[in-house]
């Protein structure tokens, strides 16, 4: 059965909200809000004051957990101070996930190539998840949307290096290519299964660069702003942010897709697919 992705061309903080309420799926208790921070250094990654309207609305708790690599979201004294310096306080109270240990572990007894998710143990104190994506391409897994935030941005430090090694974190950056991609969509889907349906995915269009948010050195942006779109279908949204990109014009259209391409990226889409917990297909509504 196709999924439905609403999408709009115009990208402001008041459409976010807007596809919101159009979409029709009130997330009730208390709401995981989760958004990439950014590393210090990024110029791309989407500012707090853009998701503020979103963000008030559903009135939740701002969500991140700590980084595997070096740089200044790795510990908790660094990625707090990171947080307070890119002015996530100033707006919402923000909840690192992973601050103190021991990590939640989530089962994937179908999972292709992990079959435990070591996410931050914060997660537990949840009853339902916003995962608000800025969709851009990444340095390993080829883009950035939905899927990689339920993966690798909801997986704890070691969680993280976890995925990127496919189950040996010593392996976080040798391990075979296409297996990080697999243990990203079986990391996802233990999240998915987590919330049980109670889960909401915007994937925004803007600043996007071939570089992740995660980058302190990182590319402009080589395409224009394309849109907002909203899903309760991690997989579907992801594919149509990715179906828009290779039907657009832009002349930056071939540097952005030998990044995703390269990197084998819709291979994390196909994987998770495989997995039942989400589809490829969907029907894309136009709001004004």
């Amino acid at each position: 059965m196709a999924a439905k992705v609403y999408f709009s061309k115009n990208v402001t903080p008041e459409q976010v909200l807007k596809m919101y309420q159009t979409l029709g799926k009130e997330l009730t208790g208390n709401v995981a809000i989760k958004v990439h921070s950014g590393e210090k250094g990024n110029q791309n990654f989407l500012r707090p004051d853009f998701w503020k309207d979103i963000v008030s609305y559903v009135g939740g708790t701002v969500v991140e957990c700590n980084t595997a690599y070096d740089g200044e979201r790795n510990t908790t004294k660094k990625h707090l101070k990171t947080i307070r310096e890119h002015g996530w306080n100033d707006y919402f109270t923000v909840d690192l996930m992973d601050a103190e240990g021991p990590d939640m572990v989530l089962d994937i007894p179908d999972g292709k190539r992990i079959q435990k998710n070591y996410v931050g143990k914060d997660l537990a104190n949840y009853d339902s998840l916003l995962v608000l994506s800025h969709f851009k391409g990444h340095p390993m897994g080829g883009f950035g949307g939905a899927l990689k935030q339920l993966s690798i941005g909801i997986g704890s430090s070691y969680g993280k290096a976890y995925i990127h090694g496919a189950g040996d974190p010593d392996q976080i950056w040798t391990a075979d290519h296409d297996s990080f991609l697999e243990s990203m969509a079986d990391a996802a889907s233990s999240v998915v299964r987590y919330f049980n349906g109670n889960a909401v995915y915007i994937n925004v269009m803007k600043n996007m660069s071939v570089d992740c948010d995660c980058c302190a050195v990182a590319e402009d942006p080589c395409l224009q702003d394309m849109g907002v779109l909203i899903s309760d279908d991690p997989i579907a949204i992801d594919q149509a942010c990715i179906d828009l990109v290779y039907a657009c014009d832009d002349p930056g259209k071939a540097h952005f897709l030998e990044r995703v391409e390269s990197r084998n990226g819709v291979h994390t889409i196909e994987a998770a697919a495989a997995l039942g917990f989400g589809s490829r297909e969907y029907e894309l509504i136009t709001v004004d």
